[in-house]
């Protein structure tokens, strides 16, 4: 099995589409089939259903991709390292984050790294925590900010260095009769109470989602975004009360923060997603290193 059949395998598989894809790899539509069909004479497998107008995977190309997109990302990583055992980072540093993670200033942090790299090129990839756990696993990104997912921290793919903890506050408009309360608030208080939030897939989302579960209490979410200058624009508008991070609060100054008691050690916990050490690109360890410093500002 050769590298470049698993890269021109992955490639049609991300685009859907053969001409694409060649068009993407810089070769010949021609060279591209015969090098899906020569991996699949191997595998003795078909791996795409093709009709005129789309490219499916079959249920072997799907076991495939995830081991293809791993075995291509730790061939880059062993690329990387001899060249940092050369003196000089190159390659690309493939990150993804939540929005406004706690702990860590990305934009501020990614300066610094550029300063230091700058042959290293830099992605950066906004999405949901369990989407990035499934992005770093599956070697698509070298590391990833994002909130704790326990489920996928145990895995043999996924580590997590943590970052911050802190407790969830409810953000509500000064009009609002909560705002007059003065005092933390319970799960209890809140119910019946219409919410402001995120998908589901958000750390934020999650930490809610787990304390009122925990307390045993239901609640509706009527408006559900995906950014957070929304939600605190709704929050604004009297329209819905939100649970969210304590340092929320600072974005928006106007809307009354209340601390939420009663939900045990359920918190909103942040940390940086990597794969195994062994597996860790030199990018994504120099960044880790520069994070790490004393003098790294974090996100509030």
């Amino acid at each position: 099995m050769e590298l470049r059949h698993l890269q021109h395998f992955v490639a049609v598989a991300e685009e859907r589409h053969f001409t694409r894809a060649a068009e993407r790899l810089m070769v010949s539509q021609s060279g591209l089939s015969a090098s899906v069909r020569a991996l699949e004479r191997e595998l003795r497998a078909p791996l795409f259903l093709r009709t005129t107008r789309q490219v499916t995977l079959t249920e072997a190309g799907r076991a495939l991709l995830r081991e293809a997109e791993r075995i291509l990302a730790q061939v880059r990583t062993a690329r990387e390292a001899v060249a940092a055992v050369q003196g000089v980072l190159r390659g690309t540093l493939a990150l993804g984050t939540e929005q406004c993670v706690a702990g860590v200033y990305a934009a501020g942090l990614l300066a610094a790294f550029r300063r230091l790299h700058p042959d290293v090129e830099i992605r950066l990839r906004q999405s949901g925590s369990l989407d990035l756990a499934e992005e770093v696993s599956g070697g698509r990104l070298d590391l990833a900010f994002a909130y704790r997912a326990q489920s996928r921290d145990d895995s043999d793919r996924l580590r997590a260095v943590p970052l911050a903890t802190e407790p969830m506050t409810l953000l509500c408009h000064p009009a609002h009769p909560l705002a007059t309360v003065g005092a933390p608030v319970a799960p209890d208080d809140l119910a019946g109470e219409v919410f402001v939030d995120f998908h589901p897939d958000w750390g934020p989302r999650r930490a809610t989602d787990a304390a009122f579960a925990a307390s045993g209490v239901r609640r509706t979410v009527a408006l559900e975004v995906n950014d957070v200058h929304t939600l605190l624009d709704l929050v604004d508008e009297n329209l819905g009360v939100a649970a969210v991070p304590r340092h929320f609060r600072q974005k928006r100054e106007t809307l009354r923060a209340l601390p939420v008691k009663g939900v045990g050690a359920t918190v909103y916990e942040t940390v940086a997603l990597l794969p195994p050490p062994h597996a860790t690109s030199p990018a994504a360890r120099a960044l880790m290193a520069l994070l790490e410093r004393p003098d790294a500002e974090p996100s509030w």
